[in-house]
């Protein structure tokens, strides 16, 4: 290691006196003026991470659905999965170091990882819209290249098409190209394959009202009109030209507010969806012909994919596993139309992608979503070299024909993370093959009505959880009064959870009507304010 570059580069990134930050499951987010010191040593820890893998490794600067003024950045393994957990210590150990402190803890890492300091190391670098981006990319690359680093920034992409890219990279070519050309001509081949047998192909247009927050969702899709047929029209809104990235737009937006963005005219009826500020979140809606507005979430979407390949997999008359994974926070009627309508096995994780990502992949096929939009389906190796040995081999018709369909749905999904763009293709296609109106999707089961609350508390951490959060066991007495709470009301259920980034904790309340849902979620947070520390004045009731 070149201690004199270090220093005189971790001089050119001051630490700002008093920050402290954590690596979360979203990375480092904060300010963008914050973080100029925690992306040049991002930079460093890639460079570390892919000289202790012998791999490359992806690191991505955005901050998701975050206001504007905001970044952040996050690292990718070698499968485009997210950074491992004993490395996400390491990153915020580094971030945090005291100038002088640096390079001791760049050696105890070493020490730590068994990192050989005279190994290659290669990084990918991505970056969003936010004006703040460049120049904290250009900090990575001060990072990476102390440490004696290659890399290739591919410039302004999609957090999904870095994961993409780097799965791509480390797989020698074989879960595609590590081109964005690559990953366009991945995914419309597959997805025209895939339209080609719905009955309706080519007699209609497929007309989408996509509003994609003002962020790089916008420059991608345009980039990829060329790879679709004329029968596929997509209407780019909130295209970053006008307004301010996820300004009162965006799928966080819809799905917390549960209306509509602004800057995209809505007529009743017609499908349209968002996605969020770097395109890994996808929400569908629309207004029937009375105005109401009807949110399609994340656990639809899933509800929707399972369906489908369900089906299929009846089909090709296979053993395989198929399961869905969710959170507390999927609604308790997804759940129980998976389970007693579908019989599809359900499995609940700790909020947080890298626990349902890791969940799925225990399964032949993982069908994964967060409420908020974020998901995707994971193929096991042993179940995708079967279906593509079936379309080859096998002589019953419609065996084979099924095994093709989910052959193409293994080419169009990305496995790596969820991704805006290849879950609306999967969910386009899917409703062309089985004929399906947005309304017809959105009557499989109607939502419980629920609320979210957050009650400011003096410390977080007072709150310990069990049974995938959805069960306090701290404080004392908490639990039990959430319990009493809930026989209160019919098809009720809460749980509270302390926030992963800030001195708050979170309340679900859903019941069999909104009124009761905004009742109990305002009791079981008056619960929280009283035994858990609550700060400043008590919740008031939802108005």
């Amino acid at each position: 290691m070149d201690s004199e570059a270090l220093r005189k580069f971790s001089a050119l990134h001051p630490r700002p006196a008093g920050l402290t930050l954590h690596y979360g499951t979203a990375g480092f987010r904060s300010a963008a003026q914050h973080l100029d010191h925690v992306v040049f040593r991002m930079g460093l820890l890639a460079a570390l991470r892919s000289k202790a893998v012998t791999a490359t490794i992806g690191i991505m600067v955005t901050a998701s659905h975050n206001p504007e003024e905001d970044n952040g950045v996050k690292l990718v393994d070698p499968l485009g999965e997210m950074l491992h957990p004993s490395w996400e210590e390491y990153a915020t150990q580094l971030a945090n170091a005291e100038e002088q402190e640096l390079e001791k803890v760049v050696t105890e890492i070493c020490q730590k990882a068994a990192v050989n300091l005279h190994k290659d190391a290669s990084v990918f670098i991505g970056r969003d819209t936010r004006p703040s981006s460049k120049k904290l990319s250009q900090s990575v690359i001060d990072g990476i290249q102390v440490l004696g680093g290659q890399y290739h920034d591919y410039g302004l992409v999609t957090t999904p098409q870095l994961h993409y890219m780097v799965c791509c990279q480390n797989t020698q070519g074989q879960y595609g190209k590590a081109t964005l050309e690559g990953y366009y001509e991945k995914l419309s081949k597959a997805f025209m394959e895939l339209i080609k047998q719905s009955h309706c192909s080519g007699e209609f247009q497929r007309h989408l009202k996509i509003d994609c927050a003002n962020g790089i969702g916008a420059l991608k899709l345009s980039e990829m009109k060329p790879y679709f047929p004329q029968e596929v029209v997509f209407h780019i809104y909130n295209d970053g030209t006008k307004e301010k990235l996820n300004h009162l737009c965006g799928a966080d937006f819809v799905k917390v507010h549960q209306k509509p963005p602004g800057g995209l005219d809505m007529k009743p009826n017609e499908r349209c969806c968002s996605f969020d500020g770097d395109a890994d979140r996808i929400v569908y809606y629309y207004k029937d012909t009375a105005g109401h507005f009807h949110l399609i979430d994340g656990d639809k979407i899933a509800t929707l994919i399972s369906i489908f390949l369900k089906e299929l997999l009846a089909k090709v008359k296979q053993d395989f596993k198929m399961a869905v994974v969710q959170t507390a926070y999927a609604n308790g009627n997804s759940t129980r139309y998976l389970q007693e309508t579908l019989k599809v096995p359900v499995h609940c994780v700790k909020t947080g992608v890298k626990h349902l990502h890791h969940k799925a992949q225990e399964f032949d096929v993982g069908v994964y979503f967060e409420a908020n939009g974020h998901g995707t389906v994971l193929f096991s190796k042993a179940a995708e070299t079967k279906i593509r040995q079936l379309v080859k081999e096998e002589k019953d018709n419609e065996k084979r024909e099924a095994a093709k369909m989910l052959e193409n749905m293994i080419d169009l999904t990305n496995q790596t993370v969820g991704d805006a763009v290849s879950d609306m293709l999967v969910i386009e296609a899917i409703l062309a093959l089985k004929g399906l109106s947005v309304q017809h999707w959105d009557a499989l089961y109607a939502d419980l009505p629920n609320r979210l609350l957050k009650v400011q508390v003096a410390d977080r951490r007072v709150i310990d959880t069990t049974d995938a959060e959805r069960r306090a066991l701290t404080p004392p007495g908490l639990q039990e009064k959430i319990d009493a709470l809930v026989q209160k009301y019919r098809l009720a259920r809460a749980f509270v959870r302390p926030s992963g980034t800030e001195d708050v904790v979170r309340i679900y309340a859903e019941a069999d009507t909104q009124e009761n849902a905004d009742a109990l979620a305002h009791e079981v947070s008056l619960a929280v304010f009283h035994l858990a520390g609550g700060k400043g004045a008590p919740p008031q009731p939802i108005s």
